[in-house]
């Protein structure tokens, strides 16, 4: 178990960490987490960050799937899907653009909570 943790970065829907170590990365992501040694941290980095939202929307744009945005695994048959949002988020997470997030106002779109009326 790691013990010295480092916070690179902060969003929302997770948290990057770095574990000083072990020098492993720790990605927790919505209900995904992930692990990563430095080369595959680059790796995965550069991979988010050079992602086209607009090309895998227009290409999937007829599927039933809330979520367009493939981010393939080393299984054959898993691949983790992700929508817009979720991935400029990931990219906050990388660029370690997350400190002006928690210094901001907070906005309706920021709330995701469904209201019921009785």
């Amino acid at each position: 178990m790691c013990t010295k943790i480092k916070i690179i970065s902060k969003v929302k829907s997770g948290e990057l960490y770095l574990c000083r170590d072990c020098h492993v990365y720790h990605l927790e992501f919505n209900n995904i987490y992930l692990e990563f040694n430095a080369k595959e941290f680059k790796q995965f980095k550069n991979f988010i960050l050079d992602l086209e939202i607009e090309y895998w929307e227009h290409k999937y744009a007829s599927a039933r799937v809330k979520r367009k945005i493939p981010i393939p695994s080393m299984q054959q048959n898993l691949v983790l899907m992700f929508n817009r949002e979720e991935i400029k988020e990931l990219k906050s997470l990388f660029t370690n653009t997350t400190n002006s997030t928690f210094t901001r106002d907070l906005k309706t779109k920021d709330i995701d909570y469904t209201l019921i009326l009785n």
